[in-house]
């Protein structure tokens, strides 16, 4: 489980195929920031860009990493194919603070910037998200975007999909990689856990 509060920014430097046929995943080498990789383990959980991936190989003092990813983890995923900054955050702990809300690092599907601009000393992010996961969006609600926990402050349902407005704080953009995002940029989007239960749970109660 994670929060959404990102850790760290890390930069994919390397992408090697696993095999030499299409079904093959890739070898992603990430750079990390200094220290990032002290407490970590082969094996741990890190959320690169919002979607949880298992660390293979590690070099603290170099503050490197590999993951392999699946080619049809690549092919639900956005920006995780080739070099670039990247969103980190390790798993959280049982002692941690929730400061974002609960995310499970599984991308429920991938949106399309549409618009990001600023707006006085913050900035307005709007995304296309796939239709799928438009009665998962609210006016307040939590989304996470590349892995990063955000508040919705809008909802427009289009023939096309659902599009969404987040406004971004200064300490946001700096902080993680979404400065780097612009119109037409994909992205990975987590619908809020709570909201995915409550969607079951009415539509068990409607066919009961």
């Amino acid at each position: 489980m994670f929060t959404g509060i990102i850790s760290g920014v890390g930069r994919i430097t390397q992408v090697q195929s696993l095999g030499e046929q299409a079904g093959h995943g890739k070898q992603l080498s990430i750079a990390a920031p200094a220290g990032y990789l002290d407490d970590v383990q082969p094996g741990d959980s890190i959320a690169i860009n919002g979607a949880c991936m298992t660390v293979t190989q590690f070099d603290a003092a170099a503050a490197t990493f590999t993951i392999d990813i699946s080619a049809e983890s690549l092919d639900k995923t956005a920006g995780l194919s080739q070099p670039g900054r990247v969103n980190l955050e390790k798993a959280l702990r049982v002692h941690d603070r929730l400061g974002g809300h609960l995310v499970s690092g599984h991308v429920d599907g991938m949106g399309t910037v549409t618009h990001f601009a600023p707006v006085g000393e913050s900035w307005e992010l709007r995304i296309l998200a796939p239709q799928a996961l438009a009665k998962f969006l609210a006016y307040k609600g939590s989304i996470t975007v590349n892995g990063v926990s955000l508040t919705v402050n809008r909802v427009a349902d289009r023939p096309d999909g659902c599009e969404l407005s987040i406004n971004l704080i200064p300490h946001t953009i700096e902080n993680t990689a979404l400065g780097e995002l612009a119109a037409g940029s994909g992205v990975n989007l987590e619908v809020d856990l709570i909201a995915r239960y409550v969607e079951r749970m009415l539509g068990q109660a409607a066919t009961a």
